[in-house]
């Protein structure tokens, strides 16, 4: 089975093409995101609509449906900038289908109304399965109470392994983005050491760079299933 691609109930069937007008429209899209849809993408099909009518689920305050868009694209490695445009363009939770040379994969952000202003969408990081072929078998639909909870599921599908099942989403997103964040930190403090000649500052780069990896074990740590003892 491919982790994070799901088969989803025919009553929830929507198959709709999506054009790109309207995404320009009800995102505001500038002229460099326009020329993004043009180059990178080749058609977006809203594919499902999970909805109380459609799968028999309850809604939630934070999640009264979710949509499942299927986008073709043109390039194996899209800009996120389409993606978000989409998300704000739509206000339901969004999963992502992106296709391409005869793979795909699942994307999405956690995606909530915001406490300030429950018109507004908080957006988190992206985060995908690996691309698969198209023909691979699908998992079964995820068990849940309510929409909330389905949604929940088909997003931590898509989280890599060092992030822990337990707590909230919106905590376990947190912890995704606060690893994600300090790997580009450590990133940026490799490359300041390598352009780097002079010793002394060598000296001073290389213990930045000591804390900023303890500073990841502590998260990946925190981050971590919890393993079970036998004491």
């Amino acid at each position: 089975m491919t982790a994070g691609l799901f088969d989803y109930p025919r009553s929830a069937a929507f198959g709709r093409v999506l054009p790109k007008n309207k995404i320009y429209e009800h995102a505001g899209a500038s002229a460099g995101l326009k020329q993004l849809f043009v180059t990178q993408v080749d058609q977006i099909v809203w594919r499902f609509k999970l909805a109380p009518e459609t799968i028999n689920l309850a809604a939630t305050s934070a999640v009264t449906e979710i949509q499942i868009f299927e986008i073709s694209l043109r390039t194996g490695s899209p800009n996120e900038d389409i993606l978000r445009a989409i998300d704000r363009a739509i206000p339901f939770p969004i999963i992502f289908e992106l296709t391409w040379s005869g793979k795909r994969r699942a994307t999405a952000t956690f995606k909530r109304p915001s406490e300030a202003d429950a018109s507004k969408w908080v957006i988190s990081e992206y985060f995908s399965t690996d691309w698969t072929s198209e023909g691979a078998p699908r998992d079964a639909l995820p068990v849940a109470l309510d929409l909330g909870g389905l949604y929940d599921k088909l997003l931590t599908a898509m989280m890599p392994a060092q992030v822990r099942t337990d707590g909230a989403i919106q905590e376990r997103v947190a912890r995704l983005e606060a690893v994600r964040a300090q790997t580009r930190e450590i990133e940026r403090i490799t490359l300041r050491l390598n352009r780097e000649k002079q010793f002394n500052k060598r000296v001073a780069i290389n213990a930045e760079l000591r804390d900023a990896k303890l500073e990841m074990e502590r998260l990946t740590r925190a981050s971590a299933p919890m393993a079970a003892t036998s004491e």
